[in-house]
């Protein structure tokens, strides 16, 4: 099916002319794509997107390709209005400098967790620099810790001064180390208080067409949302180029509650040929050396590109900075991505399946708040119930 997504201007436009552009080319609504400093240009919309058959998302699903499921939870939303408001002063509180661990020890959240669980404390990490504080909680049975923990992490999305994207991750363990897709049993825990402290987790968790839908297209007949995020993607902010893949793990959902996100995201190996297909353009050289100023980084770039197996490893390794350029500071690149069908608006009740088959089998994606205010978005990871370990 063609995208109704189309590149309408490159970042030198103005919005008005962006507009003119975008309704020459029949989309009546134009957004700019603006992250950490980097204007990648105008986005345009053709029409809304229309909900797939089952076959047709079940063989994108089987393709790590994305897969969007516009308004699903849309009537899902209203109710927790009152929810969303309380989680965006949440938000705002959290810019404004205050201890997450004594917001949630309100009353209004004790009341709403205090059976289950027991505050502990604050863990504040000063070298790691994009972390808020980690607030540990031990989990109560019959109003007794039974020496469990689980925790809710909040973190900034980037380095930006002017990026007020921030993201609260839900777990257990050992951050970073543990395996926690082995033990089910926290991994579920987690979500509780995940539930406790973001009662709007239903619009996702709670949806019956949602659940009928992924079992539909994931053919597994029961899933289990763990590995929570509550995301506020704000202007200038969202995620880098990415996957999601876990061990144990069938992929991600994402849920947009408020706000509007926009998204590119595409199979690994797709993202691969059109590396391959950038570098070969007879301009590319110019447009690298705008981002990629010294010679020996292009030159690091480049080799690492002519070895098709050296640069799907090179994707996934941390040491990558010309490679993370060219994916997230090209406005070029972006533009090809869009135009090539990747692209996808994402708003208010919409659902985007991420699938992570594995690590050379996943969807590559990137986020952009499309609003000039923060928005909340819900990302969980999906699991069958039936699996209480991982191999």
């Amino acid at each position: 099916m063609p995208s109704k997504i189309q590149y309408v201007a490159p970042p030198s436009a103005t919005a008005d002319e962006a507009a003119h552009m975008g309704l020459a080319r029949g989309c009546g609504r134009v957004f700019p794509l603006l992250r950490r400093g980097v204007h990648h240009g105008w986005l345009g919309e053709q029409a809304r997107a229309e909900m797939g058959s089952t076959a047709e998302c079940k063989a994108a699903w089987r393709a790590a390709e994305a897969v969007l499921l516009p308004g699903l939870v849309a009537s899902e939303i209203p109710p927790h209005s009152a929810n969303l408001a309380a989680s965006a002063q949440l938000m705002e509180q959290v810019l404004d400098g205050e201890a997450c661990e004594e917001l949630f020890d309100q009353l209004a959240y004790v009341a709403r967790y205090g059976r289950r669980f027991e505050l502990l404390s604050g863990v504040y990490d000063e070298g790691e620099p994009q972390a808020i504080a980690t607030v540990e909680f031990d989990v109560l049975e019959d109003g007794e810790p039974i020496d469990e923990v689980v925790w809710v992490k909040a973190s900034w999305l980037s380095f930006e001064d002017d990026d007020a994207s921030l993201r609260f991750r839900f777990s257990h363990g050992h951050d970073l180390f543990d395996d926690v897709a082995v033990d089910f049993s926290r991994q579920k825990t987690a979500g509780e208080l995940c539930d406790a402290l973001f009662p709007e987790s239903q619009i996702l968790t709670g949806s019956p067409a949602l659940r009928q839908r992924l079992s539909e297209i994931l053919s597994v007949p029961e899933l289990a949302f763990v590995e929570r995020i509550v995301y506020f993607n704000a202007p200038n902010g969202g995620a880098q180029f990415h996957h999601d893949v876990e061990r144990g793990h069938l992929g991600v959902v994402f849920a947009q509650l408020t706000g509007r996100t926009g998204w590119l995201a595409l199979p690994k190996m797709q993202l691969v040929d059109e590396i391959e297909r950038f570098v070969a353009r007879p301009d590319s050289t110019d447009l690298l050396k705008a981002v990629l100023p010294a010679a020996a980084h292009r030159k690091k770039l480049l080799a690492k590109i002519a070895d098709r197996p050296t640069l799907i490893a090179w994707m996934d390794e941390a040491n990558n900075g010309p490679l993370e350029a060219l994916l997230n500071r090209v406005p070029a690149f972006t533009q090809q991505l869009v135009e090539r069908g990747n692209a996808f608006v994402v708003e208010p009740g919409d659902v985007l399946l991420l699938s992570q088959h594995e690590i050379d089998a996943c969807a590559w994606h990137s986020v952009f708040c499309l609003d000039d205010y923060p928005g909340e978005a819900l990302s969980f990871a999906v699991r069958a119930v039936a699996s209480q370990g991982v191999a």
